[in-house]
């Protein structure tokens, strides 16, 4: 009997609504956050020397929370500077998400934003049909490489439009996450289909050594509170268990075994920390900087 489980990724609305409480229940953003303000301006400090503008392509940009913050350190590193920040987003929702943020938030009168509404892949092809194969002065792809189809080949692709003092900043789950743990034991229980693949850090920079690339390394500790997964019929529960599982409806179509095994998973050591009568889980981060 074929599986009633379904890819969360085949519902973009319930999609979009796990993602956002699971920004809203996580330290996710904060943890990048803190990054941005250490780390970032050693990894910027070179990319617009002697420019008079820098270009700084995004993909998967979504609301822009962390774009915007991306852009100030460049902006406070070279004051003044005309910036170029094409940003390429699948989710027209996230885009008018994007843009109210942006009406919102004063000194980006240097910013020119442009908005393409398409995925890594549709913009390598749309290039290559145009022919075109414009440089950039920093290209960022934060928490992305999940959705292509081919890692290697669309980290490479980027890497080529690197201008000589150029970076590549990507940030994925770290190797050392409950993720790694929940994937490796469980992915294949999930209906992913091939909307969505499991890569953490470490499977990253294995593809960067095969390659030859030079990088660094960051991690970033954050975690999750998962502790409402566990309250049968807890709606938040339900939608933080769908976006662990990218499964639409989880906790209803999923077997009552394989439902048992993954709550018990949820609650060992790999995964979570158990602090306070509350459940964290590990979503510790990767992020990996890339030289031309």
């Amino acid at each position: 009997m074929a599986s009633p489980m379904r890819s969360l990724f085949t519902n973009p609305d319930r999609y979009l609504q796990s993602f956002r409480l699971f920004l809203e229940k996580s330290s996710e953003h904060q943890s990048m956050r803190e990054f941005m303000e250490r780390q970032l301006p050693d990894v910027i400090a070179s990319i617009g020397n002697g420019k008079s503008t820098i270009n700084v392509l995004s993909i998967g940009g979504g609301a822009g929370e962390m774009d915007l913050l991306i852009l100030s350190k460049i902006q406070a590193r070279y004051p003044g500077v005309t910036i170029n920040n094409d940003v390429i987003e699948p989710s027209a929702d996230q885009i008018s998400k994007y843009k109210e943020r942006v009406a919102k938030t004063s000194n980006l009168g240097n910013v020119k934003f442009t908005w393409h509404k398409e995925t890594a892949y549709e913009y390598e092809s749309r290039m290559n049909a145009e022919k075109k194969s414009k440089k950039w002065d920093f290209i960022h792809m934060i928490q992305m490489l999940y959705y292509v189809k081919d890692v290697p080949a669309t980290v490479q692709y980027f890497h080529s439009l690197l201008e000589s003092q150029a970076k590549l900043l990507i940030i994925l789950v770290s190797a050392n996450s409950g993720w790694q743990t929940l994937w490796k034991k469980y992915g294949s229980d999930f209906p992913l289909d091939d909307l969505c693949s499991y890569v953490s850090s470490g499977d990253l920079t294995s593809m960067l050594d095969s390659a030859g690339l030079k990088y660094q390394l960051y991690e970033l500790p954050s975690h999750m509170d998962i502790t409402s997964c566990f309250i049968e019929g807890d709606k938040d529960g339900e939608l933080l268990l769908d976006f662990l599982t990218e499964t639409l409806e989880f906790s209803k179509t999923a077997s009552p075994e394989l439902k048992h095994r993954l709550m018990e998973e949820l609650k060992k050591p790999g995964c979570s920390e158990n602090r306070d009568g509350k459940v964290f889980f590990n979503n510790n981060l990767g992020v990996i900087v890339i030289e031309p």
